[in-house]
């Protein structure tokens, strides 16, 4: 079982950095009330990334915690959140990161990267696929570095099996709600697929949406599922095909009314939500939200001027 300290319990003073990175969960379930019985687990409360992908990382680092990490190479595979959460966390336990990425590795992300110290590789290629997970894993083999594989390894989804998902479920417990609908993005299926266990385990005929970019359509943070993602398919009831320019309304409908700024992903999510509403009617839903608006600020100001 996966457990994270806690603060102090009342006034969130934490006597290290790694005390708070591990220690100041939950992060906000929050109900939009001007959409009906929708709760929103605003997942940008995670610290080092401000997304979701902190406690992805915690969990597919846990297993060398105790075998020496400090000084080892970590290489992975990824072009957003991952990446950063594994630049801040080596600052942390003090090991070597090299990020490997497209070369559409967006501006904002890269600088992150170097702020943070990482090494950063790009990659003649337009996605992250199956193929360039297993090269970065034999380039990792080679160097004698530790991959963490965050695509294919169980800790992924058993993560968020029994820390993000029950964590959600204590906060429906504690409100007497009980889910009837989740509406997550398909990424790497980590935290869709481990929540959606969970909530089945303690509520029973959950229906499970996932969101994915519509064909021909880039939104970070979210693939399609022919692109290699494992896990997904058990669970999941739906799948919904956002656009960017979608999710980028998304964005901008959560924002005017709820004075939130929430990532692309997030604006995906909450579009999934507004369709498949239609056809479900006005039962209680969860969403989850990944990350927040700032390091997309660039892709959206391209379709303000329609806005």
């Amino acid at each position: 079982m996966l457990v994270f300290a806690g603060s102090d319990g009342k006034n969130n003073i934490f006597s290290s950095v790694l005390d708070f990175v591990n220690g100041f969960y939950p992060t906000p379930l929050v109900r939009f009330d001007r959409f009906g019985d929708v709760w929103v687990k605003l997942e940008f409360f995670n610290p080092l990334s401000r997304s979701i992908k902190d406690r992805t990382v915690q969990f597919l680092l846990r297993r060398y915690l105790n075998d020496e990490l400090r000084g080892r190479l970590v290489f992975e595979a990824s072009s957003g959140n991952v990446a950063i959460a594994l630049a801040a966390l080596a600052n942390i336990y003090e090991y070597r990161y090299r990020a490997y990425t497209t070369r559409y590795l967006p501006e904002t992300t890269e600088i992150l990267l170097r702020v943070l110290g990482a090494e950063v590789v790009k990659v003649d290629r337009e996605t992250i696929n199956e193929e360039f997970w297993h090269w970065v894993g034999e380039e990792a083999a080679r160097n004698g570095a530790i991959n963490l594989n965050q695509f294919e390894n169980v800790n992924n989804p058993e993560g968020h099996y029994h820390v993000t998902g029950e964590e959600i479920a204590r906060q429906f417990r504690s409100i007497g709600k009980t889910p009837k609908v989740l509406v997550a993005g398909i990424g790497t299926g980590g935290h869709i697929t481990g929540i959606a266990r969970r909530l089945k385990d303690e509520f029973g005929d959950v229906y499970i949406v996932g969101v994915e970019p519509a064909a021909g359509s880039a939104i970070p943070g979210i693939k399609r599922l022919e692109s290699g993602t494992r896990w997904v398919r058990e669970i999941i009831n739906e799948v919904v095909d956002v656009s960017l320019e979608d999710a980028v309304k998304g964005v901008i409908t959560v924002a005017r009314n709820t004075g939130l700024l929430v990532g692309l992903s997030s604006g995906a999510v909450f579009q999934a939500f507004l369709r498949v509403r239609e056809g479900l009617g006005d039962v209680t839903y969860l969403l989850i939200f990944p990350d927040d608006i700032y390091k997309y600020v660039d892709i959206i100001s391209r379709f303000m001027n329609s806005t």
